[in-house]
């Protein structure tokens, strides 16, 4: 990842999670736990093996603080935050409040963006390891062979690191397409998209997935003029298509020209424009653009980290991991992004606890046990955990579903935010919740009660006891308990209710 070299708040990150004067201690005979990558899933593990008391080393390449902080979650969300007001601002004549002025400062967007990244970053910061304990290298780490880790630093210099056990916490890159001319338009990831210090006048995004959808409503509010063109069908393609289609509908109200279904043949560089070639349904077209961001996935970190001279198995798609997360070297764990399979900072996070248990304390900690939620910041926001209804083969039982919708949420038509609605899926037997999708206001917040109730296998009627504050959206989940009651509610028990209702009089 590349900084601004004269931005204050860049330097000051800079300084915090990958300084250039870092000094790397001299490395203790034996570890208990070497860690290669300091992005979520290293930083998590270090921290909690440390603390029991374990001699800890971690190796950063890069930038500690990962994905998350340096280009993932903490930028992203910022510049969202300031869609989000957007919209407000501009819908705010519906509540009685004209508003003149809606114009951005793309400007000042991207600087309040680099303060509030470079002020969360002392968490993730070398010294803060290095005070909890952890030895800190800032160098490229790889495998000597199966009990060492060579770190190269700055300047040549090598230090070696045996362990007793070792965790591979390399994280994820943007994938690269290996389409004609994509090197000639020099596409942006969304490792230098937050760069940026003057606002495109078009953007075409490569890909519908959670980066290219939030990006590209963003700069559409912002005043690009964006355009998405996508392989899949739907936009968020591994999420509920009713949801998804409220999300296409919401981009298509910011303006965001959509291009589904479209299959890329060329990049071209002209002298005005980058254009993207491309068919669909049988049609030639070209979009031209000034900036193009590729948003079409992550590709696990597996190169140049020796793993064969570890005896790690690995392919394109990941390091290989048993349920333990651990690989075909028994000393050896692998967590997060590098795994390949759900990318999420929150599961990377879950995923250190296991291998820090399993690792330290023969623990059972499983991740096919991991009930992980996860959620796009668009507006409106989409969430889901566990099972859609097209997931019954992984269920091995029939599974039904329920929605419910914000526009009959008195918490939402109070608000204006009545797009959208929450599903969640059931044993139809059992009626016991196996999964949810929400998509609407706050729908990331909202996902973790569903959460809960697939953890502790809570039924769906059950909500229809549990009490929520009037009026808040929540409640949603205590009106999908009513239906599923009285969806169970048959003509027989119907029949005899009414009759002891009679005799009751």
């Amino acid at each position: 990842m590349s900084l601004l070299p004269n931005n204050e708040y860049d330097n000051q990150l800079q300084q915090l999670v990958g300084p250039g004067d870092w000094q790397s201690p001299e490395p203790q005979r034996l570890y208990d736990l070497v860690v290669i990558g300091g992005g979520t899933a290293g930083l998590v593990a270090a921290a909690i093996a440390v603390g029991l008391g374990a001699k800890v080393a971690l190796a950063e390449s890069n930038l500690m603080g990962g994905d998350c902080l340096n280009y993932g979650c903490v930028p992203s969300k910022a510049l969202l935050a300031v869609s989000h007001r957007l919209r407000y601002l501009r819908d705010a004549d519906e509540y009685g409040m004209p508003v003149t002025n809606g114009d951005v400062d793309f400007g000042k967007v991207m600087q309040r963006l680099r303060k509030i990244r470079a002020d969360i970053a002392h968490h993730d910061g070398a010294q803060r390891f290095t005070d909890l304990g952890v030895d800190v290298f800032i160098g490229h780490g790889k495998f000597l062979d199966k009990e060492t880790v060579h770190v190269e630093m700055d300047g040549g210099a090598m230090r070696a690191l045996q362990f007793k056990r070792c965790l591979i916490a390399t994280g994820a890159h943007p994938t690269m397409l290996p389409i004609e001319g994509i090197n000639d338009v020099a596409p942006m990831s969304n490792h230098d998209i937050f760069n940026l210090e003057e606002l495109p006048k078009r953007l075409a995004v490569i890909g519908a997935g959670p980066i290219g959808v939030e990006m590209a409503q963003s700069f559409s509010r912002f005043g690009s003029e964006v355009s998405v063109i996508a392989l899949d069908d739907q936009v968020l393609p591994r999420e509920d298509a009713e949801a998804a289609q409220v999300v296409t509908e919401a981009l298509q109200q910011d303006g965001v020209k959509m291009y589904l279904g479209a299959q890329i043949s060329k990049f071209v560089a002209t002298d005005s424009a980058k254009e993207i070639h491309f068919e669909l349904n049988g049609q030639s077209h070209v979009v031209e653009a000034d900036a193009i961001l590729l948003a079409t996935g992550r590709s696990p970190n597996v190169d140049d980290v020796d793993l064969a001279k570890a005896g790690v198995a690995f392919d394109k798609l990941g390091v290989k991991v048993n349920d333990k997360l651990r690989t075909s070297n028994p000393r050896i764990y692998a967590a997060g992004d590098v795994i390949g399979g759900v990318q999420f900072t929150h599961a990377a996070d879950a995923m250190a606890r296991i291998v820090v248990r399993n690792a330290f304390f023969f623990g059972n900690g499983k991740l096919s046990d991991l009930v992980i939620p996860w959620a796009t910041y668009c507006d409106p926001e989409l969430a889901q955990v566990g099972l859609q209804l097209a997931d019954a083969d992984k269920a091995l039982c029939e599974l039904d579903s329920l929605r419910f919708d914000f526009k009959d949420i008195d918490r939402n038509l109070l608000e204006g935010e009545t797009s959208g609605f929450a599903k969640v899926v059931f044993e139809k037997k059992s009626g016991i919740v196996r999964g949810a999708t929400v998509v609407g206001n706050h729908a990331g917040e909202l996902i973790g009660e569903m959460t809960l109730a697939i953890e502790k296998k809570m039924k769906l009627s059950e909500f229809s006891s549990v009490i929520h504050a009037y009026p808040t959206t929540a409640s949603i989940f205590s009106r999908l308990g009513d239906k599923a009651s009285g969806a169970r509610l048959t003509p027989f028990v119907a029949k005899l209710l009414k009759k002891i209702i009679a005799w009751r009089r």
